[in-house]
C-alpha cells in the first residue's frame, strides 16, 4: 500500500467521524441495512471516506441481499489490496484501501458475473460522488 503521508492516529481521529474511525482504522463492521450506501442507486462512485481515492463505480454495484454495499469489480484493479484476514475463527480476505490502507470490508467469491466475486464494503469506508448530469 501506498500512501501520500502516513497520518498518526490522532490525525484519522480528527479527521474521521467516530463511526468511520472505528470501521476504517480498527476494521469495524457495521450493522447490516444501516449504512447509507447499502440500498443507493445513483450513478456515480464511490471513493474511500479516509484518502478520497476512486475505489468502485456504481455500474458494478449489485444487491447482494446482505445489507452492505456490494461491488463485483473495483474501479482499476489496483485500487484494492487484499489481505488474508483469521480474525474470528475463520479464514475471509480483507478489503483495504490501496492508498492508505483503511480497512473497506471483505471480498467473497459468491458474486455475480462477469467476476464472480462480492466486494462486501462498509458504507462508513465510502464517499459517494454523484454522477453530474
Amino acid at each position: 500500500m501506498s500512501s501520500d503521508k502516513i497520518k498518526t492516529d490522532a490525525e484519522w481521529r480528527a479527521e474521521l467521524s467516530p463511526e468511520q474511525y472505528r470501521v476504517l482504522r480498527k476494521k469495524g463492521t457495521e450493522r447490516a441495512f444501516t449504512g447509507q450506501y447499502w440500498d443507493n442507486h445513483e450513478s456515480g462512485q464511490y471513493h474511500c471516506a479516509a484518502c478520497g481515492e476512486p475505489l468502485f463505480p456504481s455500474e458494478t454495484k449489485f444487491d447482494s441481499g446482505t445489507g452492505w454495499p456490494s461491488f463485483y469489480r473495483a474501479i482499476t484493479p489496483a485500487a484494492v489490496a487484499e489481505k488474508t484476514d483469521t480474525s474470528l475463527g475463520m479464514s475471509r480476505t480483507e478489503a483495504l484501501c490501496q492508498r492508505c490502507g483503511s480497512h473497506l470490508g471483505h471480498v467473497f467469491p459468491d458474486g455475480p458475473a462477469p467476476t464472480g466475486m462480492r466486494y462486501c464494503i462498509n458504507s462508513a469506508s465510502l464517499d459517494f460522488k454523484k454522477k453530474q448530469d
